[in-house]
């Protein structure tokens, strides 16, 4: 699943900005948001992901103002995935913080074949970590992001728990909201078939 139908339900509609949040399939109720965090509490849902689909509201998002049909779909999200899995899974008592790891970097990692380069901390892996602050509280705007889209579908929401450091092959590429990484840092990695992933 993505990080919106675990959070976002369908009242959001209703709002004046509801263009923001036209995607497929379509925000539902706050029961199906908890159907779907008892479905990973249980294993039968393994990966929560992001599509990231960065439609500005101000421009593209407004061909559908008067006809939502003609609104692209999805909405933003691969910065606010993680910190909201936290505050909305695990700093609620919805899912452990293992299985927080298991769904967005373990299971990810070996279903594109990058297992153990990714997705784990053991000799060998990349040594790819977030660090955080379990402690701290804040709301989550649209100020607060770094993508390149005028919104953010999560805005105004009270987080529990803060990103302090990214770390990327043992590098420091964000530290205290602040990206420091470079261009050229990634690295391509060649994908191994499921198979092999383990």
């Amino acid at each position: 699943t993505c990080t919106q139908y675990l959070v976002l339900t369908e009242e959001r509609y209703l709002d004046e900005d509801g263009l923001k949040y036209i995607m497929s399939p379509p925000l539902r109720t706050k029961e199906d948001c908890e159907a779907l965090w008892k479905g990973i509490a249980e294993g039968e849902i393994q990966a929560v992901a992001t599509d990231h689909c960065p439609f500005n509201y101000g421009k593209e998002k407004q061909l559908g103002k008067d006809d939502f049909t003609k609104c692209p779909n999805g909405a933003p999200g691969v910065e606010e995935r993680m910190i909201l899995l936290f505050s909305e899974g695990v700093m609620t008592g919805k899912i452990s913080l293992e299985k927080l790891v298991e769904i967005a970097c373990t299971q990810p990692s070996r279903i594109y074949g990058l297992y153990p380069k990714k997705g784990c901390l053991q000799p060998g892996a990349d040594g790819d970590l977030l660090i955080l602050d379990p402690s701290k509280e804040w709301v989550l705007t649209h100020s607060h992001m770094h993508s390149a889209v005028d919104y953010t579908a999560y805005e105004g929401m009270k987080i529990r728990g803060s990103i302090e450091l990214v770390m990327q092959r043992g590098n420091i590429i964000v530290k205290d909201n602040h990206f420091l990484g470079k261009q050229g840092d990634g690295h391509f990695i060649f994908r191994k078939p499921l198979s092999l992933c383990e």
